[in-house]
Order: C-alpha cells, then sequence, then structure tokens
C-alpha cells in the first residue's frame, strides 16, 4: 500500500488571520514599524486578579488532570454566569469546559455531524466556521446578508437554505467579521425557523461583553423552551476578558450533548491546563471592572476607526456595533491602479500595504466575501490612528 496523506486534512485551508499576524509579527522583529490590524487579540494585560489567581494555583500545586471537562467549581461559576448574565439555566453537567472558543466549537461538530450533514453559516462568516464543519464530515452551505441590511441575514434567507439534509443553523452574535448585532427581535424569528424545521442552532457568543448599543444582550436559547433545547450556546474568555493565550471556552447545552462533546474531549486534549481553569474562576467570580474599562476603550476605538474610514475615498464600512472589527468594502478601490498596476484583489491590496505602508490587514475571501478586508480595533488608539494615516496615503495615492 502507497504512502497516502488525508483528503480531508488536504483541503482544509490554514486561517489568514493567523498568517498575516505571523507575518507582521516576523517584520517587527526584523526592525519594521508595522501596525496590525490582524488578529482580534485584545492588547491590554490580563487583568492582574486573574494573573494572581494563577500563580497561587502553581504555588499550591494544582497542576495535575482534572476531569476531561472541566473542574466542578468552574462549571458551577460558568452555570451562574449563564443565569445572571444569559439568563440561561445549563447545570453544571450540561456544561463542558474546552481549549478555547475553536476547541468548542469543534467539540460541536463533533458530537453534531454525520457524513453528509449541512451547515448554514451566514456570509460573511469567521473564516473557521467551514473548515471546522469539513473537518467533521459536514457541509457548509452559505447565505450572504446584504450590505444595504448591515450583511446581516433575514429569517427568509434562513428558511431557503434549510433542505431534508440540513443539522444546524451557526450564528454568530456579535458578528466577526463585522461587528453587527442580531437583536431581539431578530432572534425570535431565527427561533421561530429553527424550532419549525427542527434543526440544532450553534450560538457562537466569544464577544457576548463588547457591545456598544446600550441594549441588553440576548441569547437565542432564553428565547423559549424549544429553542433551547436545540441550541448549543458557545462562549468564553478570551475577548471579554483579554486571555486569549489561556484558551478557556465553554458550551452549554442538552445534558446529552454536553457527554458527547465531554467524550469526545477525552480522547482528544484531556482537561483544558488546570491552571488556567483557575484564572478562568477568578475571572467568573472576581470583580468585572476590567471587563467594562477594556469595553469603553474599544468603544473609543470604534467610534475613530470608523469615522476615518468614513472619511476617505475608494472604501466604506458597516457601522460595528459590537466586537473589534470593521469590515470594509474595498471594490471602488481594487478598481483603481497603483504603481501602474490595478489593484485588483483584496490579497494585493494587504500586500502592498504590508509592503509598501508598514499596516497589516485581513483580505476576506475566506470570509466569504473578496472584495472586502477586516480590520481589527483590538489595538493602541495610538497605532490605530497611525494605521489610519497610512491607509490614507495608500488611498490618496490610487489612480
Amino acid at each position: 500500500m502507497s504512502l497516502t496523506l488525508s483528503e480531508k486534512a488536504k483541503h482544509v485551508k490554514p486561517s489568514s488571520t493567523l498568517v498575516i499576524s505571523a507575518r507582521a509579527k516576523e517584520l517587527k522583529a526584523e526592525g519594521r514599524d508595522i501596525v496590525g490590524f490582524g488578529a482580534g487579540e485584545p492588547d491590554f494585560n490580563t487583568p492582574e486578579n486573574i494573573c494572581d489567581a494563577a500563580v497561587q494555583a502553581i504555588r499550591e500545586g494544582f497542576t495535575k488532570y482534572t476531569p476531561a471537562s472541566g473542574t466542578k467549581e468552574l462549571k458551577e461559576a460558568v452555570s451562574r454566569k449563564f443565569k445572571n448574565f444569559n439568563k440561561l439555566d445549563y447545570a453544571p453537567d450540561q456544561i463542558v469546559i474546552s481549549n478555547g472558543g475553536k476547541h468548542s466549537l469543534t467539540n460541536v461538530f463533533s458530537a453534531l455531524l454525520n457524513p453528509g450533514d449541512e451547515v448554514i453559516i451566514p456570509a460573511p462568516y469567521w473564516l473557521s466556521y467551514p473548515e471546522m464543519v469539513k473537518l467533521q464530515g459536514g457541509v457548509p452551505v452559505h447565505i450572504y446578508g446584504a450590505k444595504e441590511n448591515g450583511y446581516r441575514i433575514t429569517p427568509d434567507q434562513l428558511q431557503s437554505a434549510i433542505t431534508k439534509k440540513t443539522k444546524a443553523f451557526v450564528l454568530c452574535n456579535p458578528s466577526n467579521p463585522t461587528g453587527v448585532i442580531y437583536g431581539r427581535e431578530d432572534l425570535e424569528k431565527f427561533a421561530e425557523v429553527i424550532v419549525k424545521n427542527d434543526i440544532y442552532c450553534i450560538s457562537d457568543e466569544m464577544y457576548e461583553n463588547l457591545l456598544y448599543t446600550g441594549e441588553p444582550y440576548t441569547s437565542i436559547a432564553s428565547l423559549g423552551q424549544e429553542i433551547y433545547d436545540r441550541t448549543i450556546t458557545c462562549s468564553g474568555l478570551s475577548k471579554g476578558y483579554s486571555m486569549t493565550g489561556w484558551r478557556v471556552g465553554y458550551t452549554g447545552s442538552s445534558k446529552e450533548i454536553a457527554s458527547l462533546m465531554g467524550a469526545v474531549q477525552s480522547h482528544s486534549t484531556s482537561n483544558v491546563n488546570s491552571i488556567a481553569q483557575k484564572a478562568a474562576l477568578e475571572a467568573l467570580n472576581g470583580p468585572q471592572d476590567s471587563v467594562e474599562k477594556m469595553r469603553q476603550a474599544f468603544d473609543e476605538r470604534r467610534k475613530y476607526i470608523y469615522k476615518r474610514i468614513c472619511a476617505m475615498p475608494y472604501v466604506d464600512a458597516a457601522e460595528p456595533q459590537g466586537a473589534f472589527y470593521l469590515f470594509c468594502d474595498c471594490t471602488e478601490a481594487l478598481k483603481r491602479s497603483y504603481k501602474g498596476q490595478e489593484v485588483g484583489t483584496t490579497g494585493n491590496l494587504a500586500t502592498i500595504l504590508l509592503n509598501d505602508f508598514d499596516v497589516a490587514v485581513v483580505p476576506c475571501p475566506d470570509f466569504g466575501y473578496p472584495n472586502h478586508i477586516r480590520l481589527s480595533y483590538a489595538i493602541s488608539l495610538e497605532q490605530i490612528e497611525k494605521g489610519m494615516d497610512r491607509i490614507e496615503k495608500f488611498l490618496n495615492g490610487l489612480k
């Protein structure tokens, strides 16, 4: 038998956001003054009380295996958070603690999908969703939000995309990459479609702490027993608590699904890092003032970057309402020329910005919208201002 490799793995695309961020870091290491609008990673340090809890865990010898799906005390803390913040009743045995949001979602797709099952993913989408679905033998089905509707999809679009093979619908709220939010009224209509067609809803709520509209956050699973029974609610500590490297995500679901995910995790990674679990416990149980301070800082940056983009030629964007991303339409810029050559694609645009203007942005073909780029404003206001100046200089120089 000849040596072969997995066809499934060979068809998985590497994460372009991580590739861009890695290249930007390489150039920085070479001494270049790069402004990185790439990865979705807060520039704040993890709050001190959370770090102190981790140090204490090490000193107390909390460095052994824990139950694969998380410690009892952390699950209890997540259960309280779900009840107080999301208005959801998930008992500790309905919760699985995983190695970050990606791992949680991988567990979800592992537990739900059989070969050929379809998963409806609204576009623009976080680029990892389709790849995760394909790795589990599923088929991603995309529906496209209209720019005029803030890139939101409609309940009618969801209904039209459902077939006999549909297993689940992925809802990212607030959205990565657009920063738009689906409010309670929108979610109620989606819930009706989901229940009527008896499919699952995978609700990715990783950015739930980062809202700027003044409205309370609504989890779709809180809208009634029938939608609750069909929803797997996913979140984590990475974004709201600036804990990206700690790798702590979690899900709330039915006991049956939680049991399946726990079993899958027990054979893949076992438990989340024991020390990170202690840090996560402090994050959820401790003071929340640092979360609000970070949210306010992101809001200030959001207003500034949106105002700057709106004043630039050849680009425009939907105003973000949550998360920390600006989704920028570059269609007109791509028709223009730079140094005698048509810009043509956002890949070329990103290369020009990085090589000639020391700015890293994420081109969005892998997000379903090839004429768009994503700008993360999870960097300092000073860096944003410098980066905007450079992008403006590039755009003003197009012919």
